[in-house]
């Protein structure tokens, strides 16, 4: 079993870093294989609603998004980690997963996943619930921990003296693990993934 973990921070080994490795080294304690994702410091473009990615299965821009969502396709679950940028998540991460969710979110489906916030002082919780939103319409189970999934230092060494918050990321990352693997005995078992419905969609104008 995979968690693919997604560094929404431009800084490669930043706080936000810092928060996703202590996740990914409690998934690794628990026999869960971990890679970080990261987005880097190059623009990513927003989602300019061509469609194209209906018909070809993935995004014309070809960029870092369809490599994510290549990798997305055999991950077992997901952690999305971001700064705080004006009480939001980063710009890069956002326009990101406008892509991801939208070319290829049939492969983020039925697999857990959990979103993480970084942050000086204040946002953070504005921070998770934009995150969060990405997950429940995708029909993705969402991995809890004990407080609230985010740091607070304005260096790495700084996140690292959150004990509070380091403690919430082994926690994630131990909730996580008993979750995949409740899963796959599940489907050793024959218990499959519901089957969806028809998609209604409707509007309010009459």
């Amino acid at each position: 079993m995979k968690v693919l973990l997604v560094n929404g921070s431009p800084h490669k080994y930043g706080c936000t870093f810092t928060a996703l490795e202590e996740v990914a080294k409690t998934l690794k304690e628990n026999n869960i294989e971990t890679e970080i994702f990261q987005l880097g410091n190059k623009p990513i473009c927003g989602c300019i609603g061509c469609a194209t990615c209906r018909k070809t299965g993935e995004c014309f821009m070809k960029d870092i998004v369809n490599e994510f969502v290549e990798k997305a396709k055999t991950a077992d679950g997901f952690i999305f980690g971001s700064p705080v940028h004006y009480a939001a998540a980063s710009g890069s991460i956002t326009s990101f997963l406008d892509r991801v969710f939208y070319s290829g979110g049939k492969h983020l489906q039925f697999k857990p996943a959990s979103v993480i916030a970084s942050a000086r002082r204040a946002g953070t919780t504005a921070t998770l619930d934009q995150l969060t939103k990405y997950l429940t319409i995708s029909n993705m189970p969402v991995v809890s921990s004990q407080y609230w999934n985010m740091v607070h230092g304005n260096t790495p060494e700084e996140v690292v003296k959150d004990l509070e918050g380091m403690q919430t990321m082994r926690v994630l990352g131990r909730n996580m693990a008993w979750l995949l693997k409740c899963i796959d005995l599940g489907k050793k078992n024959n218990i499959n993934r519901p089957d969806l419905e028809d998609r209604e969609t409707t509007n309010f104008i009459r």
